[in-house]
């Protein structure tokens, strides 16, 4: 059996799905591309066991083909070919790939696609439909504030908060928190559930920029996203999620507001000289004027800027991560950021001057305990 395929449209749908691979995994078979021909279409499926991915690309094939490609060899050897078309045979008995190029052949041993674990059953409880461009932002102003700390399994994932007139999604790693709402997705349910944050990265990476839209299903231990010829399915995190409302200071008398780009470029320059470990920063308002600063006593290094800003409130000596920071600021869009706080000791809050039409954002970043000696 054969089939023939441009590599650059290979290539291309192969790498969409190549992220769910891992090295060494549980069994051998999850190192490899399944690849299933139905007439001229051809069927690419990955899988860690908790995140499913496929993707389809047309092809000329001679009959159905189901078999385990290995995925290293194959996309080294597809990367390292110039576009053309390329000839794929299968021999089904031994599943042995052989790769025809006019000018070369290469041969790869494959497995039988029977042995390839098979999908979970989609049967979904709700279903929700998202314009693509609208679940790419909510994911790239949350993902980021996840936490890695397998031993707090609940915050290494988007906490989905689902009411019958919006949809928020929820991420911190208890230093920092960020809250995303879409008031203009009318979900018609309500739920909650906790999606794991490497399914969230390869939807980040495959989702396009337009108003494509995104069929997420949902039942009590998977979702499902299906868009153009995507889909991906992941086990949703079996865990209970902190009630992150109780940590949001609601009286925070002190405002500030500054340049979004002045304020960006001023902590990444001071922040190279704070301490490697902490990246403690210290910012002081008072009247008009923002002072930040750094400093790393090992090495006595020390930095210092000023900037205009606009504030109301009492004067203030606060710090924060600067790596934190920078990433919550990176994370908004307009021109301008608002900053709300209250006393040293508390929370900060961050948030955009103003927000598009259906959306709402809003940051916590957890202070840091300064050195006045």
């Amino acid at each position: 059996m054969k089939f023939i395929v441009s590599t650059n449209d290979l290539l291309k749908q192969l790498d969409t799905v190549d992220g769910v691979i891992v090295s060494k995994p549980l069994i051998p078979i999850l190192e490899n591309f399944l690849f299933k021909i139905e007439g001229n279409e051809l069927h690419i499926a990955t899988t860690d066991l908790e995140t499913f991915m496929t993707t389809s690309v047309q092809v000329e094939a001679d009959g159905n083909i189901l078999v385990a490609v290995p995925a290293r060899v194959a996309m080294e050897t597809l990367k390292a070919l110039p576009t053309q078309p390329v000839t794929f045979s299968i021999d089904k008995k031994s599943n042995l790939v052989e790769i025809n190029t006019g000018s070369g052949r290469y041969k790869i041993t494959g497995q039988d696609g029977k042995e390839f674990p098979k999908l979970p059953d989609h049967e979904a409880d709700n279903s929700i439909s998202i314009p693509s461009n609208v679940l790419l932002k909510a994911l790239n102003k949350t993902v980021f504030a996840t936490g890695t700390d397998e031993l707090r399994l609940n915050l290494t994932g988007v906490y989905c908060e689902v009411t019958e007139k919006a949809l928020s999604f929820v991420a911190t790693d208890a230093n920092r928190l960020v809250k995303y709402t879409r008031n203009d997705i009318k979900p018609g349910f309500t739920a909650n559930f906790i999606l794991p944050k490497k399914a969230l990265n390869l939807l980040k990476n495959s989702l396009p920029n337009d108003d494509t839209a995104v069929k997420m299903d949902l039942n009590k231990s998977y979702a499902f996203f299906s868009f153009g010829k995507v889909s991906l399915m992941c086990r949703l995190i079996d865990e209970r999620y902190p009630d992150y409302n109780a940590v949001i200071p609601t009286e925070n008398p002190n405002k500030l507001s500054l340049h979004r780009q002045d304020f960006m470029s001023s902590l990444k320059r001071t922040s190279i000289y704070s301490n490697k470990t902490t990246h403690q920063i210290r910012m002081k308002v008072a009247g008009s004027e923002l002072n930040i600063s750094a400093e790393d006593f090992d090495f006595a290094n020390e930095a210092n800027e000023r900037l205009s800003c606009n504030y109301e409130g009492e004067d203030i000596e606060i710090g924060f991560n600067a790596r934190y920071l920078a990433e919550m600021i990176a994370a908004i869009d307009t021109e301008d950021v608002k900053m709300e706080m209250s006393i040293p000791s508390r929370a900060g809050i961050i948030m955009p001057t103003s927000n598009d039409a259906g959306e709402d954002l809003m940051m916590l970043i957890m202070p840091m305990m300064l050195n006045n000696n």
